[in-house]
């Protein structure tokens, strides 16, 4: 039994509809990013497995492969049609659901539209986007609007990675969440430093997945080329290390977090920005159930212990879910 300070709060749990995976197979996605098929979603479901792992609230998001599938228009009325679904679950659930909302990048007046309506409207909790779309990265400067708005918000924006273009070339017909994923986190943020979008947007909150991916290990890398490969002085304060740069940033815990890959990611950037992620629905429920047994039973974080900091870490973020839920959404 946990008691309420350790309740977790999931920042990385996903929900899909029948009308969202309909347009994803007319569209070729029957087997998704190389998966078997699509996973299936119900609230109570979910609310269920929260209950039993002690999960307080459950931040969804759409997952990968987003909701553009080479058509501007229709991806706008298929994001505002998840979106809507999305913010009314949260809406139905008060406390235990929280909801991003999906924009249809590389649409970008799209997005801007959507980012509104979203935030403006139905109360979204922030946003979410893939790591590339079509080929398009996140430091691409056709998105400086859109991340000009986001800053100008102090806007959270959940980045969750999808197959790299080409990907077929480089799976050897594994499923792509297993690598593909992981390196495109590190991609897309090396994109966002070296263009320059995290030293120019410093308000957006930027959340990170499974983490980090790659980065621990790549960031020092990143920051040899930053300063002997391109004769910047390491020592000249207005270009920020990389290390700097995504330090700044919000790391989940989602996928595999323990003995190895959280120690790595705090050594790297320090605890105070790691959130707990589940990556419910596309993990099995009981995938969930080992993976918040491994964060049980890991090495805990003195005098914390992961459930507390992640839920500290998490009501930093988004100071809505702080709040203690109404009786009547407990034990549900």
């Amino acid at each position: 039994m946990t008691t309420s300070a350790e309740n977790l709060i999931d920042i990385h749990a996903h929900f899909v509809t029948d009308r969202y995976i309909e347009a994803a197979r007319s569209a070729g996605h029957h087997h998704p990013d190389g998966m078997k098929t699509w996973p299936r979603w119900d609230a109570a479901e979910h609310l269920r497995l929260m209950d039993r792992h002690g999960i307080r609230t459950a931040v969804l998001s759409l997952s990968s492969p987003g909701a553009h599938f080479g058509d501007h228009e229709a991806a706008r009325l298929l994001s505002r049609e998840v979106n809507e679904y999305g913010a009314g679950v949260r809406r139905r659930y008060p406390g235990r659901f929280g909801h991003f909302a999906c924009l249809p990048l590389p649409d970008v007046a799209g997005s801007l539209n959507e980012l509104a309506y979203c935030l403006d409207v139905l109360g979204s909790d922030g946003v979410a986007v893939m790591t590339n779309t079509h080929g398009v990265y996140l430091g691409d400067p056709r998105y400086e609007p859109l991340w000009s708005e986001l800053d100008r918000r102090q806007a959270v924006v959940f980045v969750h990675p999808t197959s790299p273009p080409c990907a077929e070339a480089v799976d050897l017909a594994r499923p792509r969440p297993m690598l593909e994923f992981i390196f495109d986190s590190a991609r897309t943020v090396s994109d966002l430093v070296f263009a320059g979008v995290f030293s120019r947007h410093p308000a957006i909150q930027w959340v990170f997945t499974h983490g980090g991916g790659a980065l621990p290990l790549l960031a020092d890398r990143m920051e040899l080329f930053r300063t002997v490969f391109s004769g910047t002085d390491p020592a000249d304060d207005t270009y920020p290390s990389v290390q700097e740069q995504i330090s700044r940033s919000w790391f989940d815990m989602a996928g595999t977090p323990f003995p190895h890959q959280i120690p790595t990611l705090a050594g790297s950037f320090g605890t105070d920005r790691i959130l707990y992620g589940s990556d419910y629905c596309w993990t099995p429920g009981a995938g969930v159930g080992s993976q918040i047994v491994s964060l049980q039973t890991a090495e805990q974080p003195s005098p914390d212990t992961w459930r507390t900091l992640t839920t500290r870490n998490a009501e930093r973020l988004m100071p809505q879910f702080a709040r203690k839920l109404p009786a009547q959404c407990r034990g549900r």
